[in-house]
């Protein structure tokens, strides 16, 4: 086998594995997201971190999110960020659409989180 062959071989390994692995990616992002919607809704110090975060996996476009600031959270929170934007890189639904009452939780994200720029 040559090595353009063994590359294109490895590397649709990888996409089978996860494709397989998907189901378990989708409940431990959906898991994580239910975790950190409430926190991103508070005035907690990690909130305004949180609630970026969620608004740039809804829209990068719109609301641009550094990653640096993923570094003030606990590592919990970040575990979770992480989760969701695994479940987001393969997504068969929009984030917002991952929890109920989804639609509205983001508007409330949007007056709340959104870049100054915006408002």
């Amino acid at each position: 086998m040559s090595n353009g062959a063994r590359t294109m071989a490895t590397a649709l390994a990888k996409v089978q594995a996860h494709q397989q692995q998907l189901p378990a990616i989708r409940v431990a992002g959906t898991q994580a997201l239910n975790r950190l919607v409430p926190i991103a809704l508070r005035d907690h110090g990690q909130s305004r971190v949180l609630g970026r975060f969620l608004l740039g996996i809804y829209n990068g476009e719109d609301f641009p999110f550094e990653l640096s600031n993923l570094r003030s959270l606990d590592i919990d929170l970040f575990e979770d960020c992480l989760k969701v934007l695994i479940m987001d890189f393969t997504p068969d639904l929009e984030v917002h659409e991952r929890i109920q009452g989804g639609s509205a939780i983001w508007q409330r994200l949007i007056e709340r989180w959104a870049p100054e720029t915006l408002e």
